[in-house]
């Protein structure tokens, strides 16, 4: 007997308008669920970052089950699924990630596992505008504009609505109060990161991961290496930092706790050897959250302990 499969579209409403699909670039278009839930348990969703599976946990509540296949420290770029994960993902209802290419490594893998379940990439659905691009390339990292990141609660939302419509109102409610908290959580950054006086608020990390905080909080931003971890920084790169850091007279540089600390220590030599004394000012989350059942384990912990040592190594 054929299977007939129930097409359940649903237009992002208070996200954005919808326009033509683009594999692996932001293109705004409704969700579609090519299925529904149709038990009674949780429904099982795998997801590749932490930071998806706190939305999917803050929308989602006690509906879903959730396995993350990246824990902290864990650098996204570089992830290369087990067969283990290749279980995991096979044996999900749904599956979210992050999408512009973040996970590139796993880029083949979403697209033939879309063929036969749910298969979503939440950056993707942001319209074009949101999204920045940097010599030519996407920038993943959305997820650093508190904002912006709201928005990808909302995806979450209907492809939860759209998959288990039974249990809409619950997805709904459990959105709204994520939402509020989001949008307070963006109003506190941006008031922390504004006490720091203009001259300084330069933030220079490990790699090019703070654009959409920089756009988002006003804070000018530097990366040594490029948008992904998988470009190496060169000597003139390097060299042209160093020069920036000293002339400007930078206090700080800062790691990221999914990212080698080799680049911000020969900046940091580099500085010395100019007569500069530049401080680490701390360990930043940037592509993996913190460990489990710490507050830096949750999106909204990450954020307040980045913007916390931000403003305390640079104020």
């Amino acid at each position: 007997m054929m299977r007939v499969i129930a097409l359940v579209l649903i237009v992002l409403s208070g996200c954005n308008e919808s326009t033509p699909p683009s594999h692996g670039k932001p293109h705004g278009r409704p969700v579609e669920v090519s299925s529904t839930h149709r038990g009674h348990g949780p429904i099982s969703v795998v997801c590749t970052t932490g930071m998806v599976a706190d939305l999917i946990l803050a929308v989602g509540g006690d509906r879903v089950q959730v396995t993350t296949l990246m824990g902290e420290g864990v650098d996204p770029h570089l992830y290369k699924p087990s067969p283990g994960d290749v279980a995991k993902l096979d044996a999900a209802s749904l599956i979210l990630f992050n999408g512009l290419h973040l996970e590139g490594k796993m880029a083949e893998l979403f697209s033939r596992l879309a063929r036969r379940r749910p298969t979503f990439a939440v950056a993707e659905h942001l319209a074009p505008a949101d999204v920045l691009e940097i010599e030519g390339a996407i920038d993943p990292h959305v997820w650093f504009d508190v904002s912006l990141w709201r928005k990808t609660a909302c995806v979450v939302r209907d492809v939860l609505v759209a998959y288990d419509p039974a249990e809409a109102k619950g997805y709904q409610e459990r959105y709204d109060g994520y939402a509020a908290r989001l949008d307070a959580l963006h109003e506190w950054a941006r008031k922390e990161l504004s006490s720091i006086p203009p001259q300084r608020r330069v933030l220079v990390t490990a790699h090019d991961a703070f654009r959409y905080f920089g756009r988002a909080y006003g804070i000018e931003v530097r990366g040594i290496q490029g948008i992904s971890t998988e470009s190496e920084a060169g000597v003139s790169e390097v060299n042209a930092l160093v020069d920036f850091l000293t002339e400007r007279k930078i206090k700080a540089v800062f790691v990221e706790s999914s990212v080698s600390e080799r680049n911000v220590k020969a900046i940091q030599e580099g500085c010395t050897a100019r007569g500069h004394r530049l401080a680490i000012g701390g360990e930043l989350f940037s592509d993996a959250m913190g460990k489990s059942g710490t507050p830096e384990g949750s999106y909204e912990g990450m954020v307040r302990h980045n913007v916390r040592t931000i403003v305390e190594a640079l104020k």
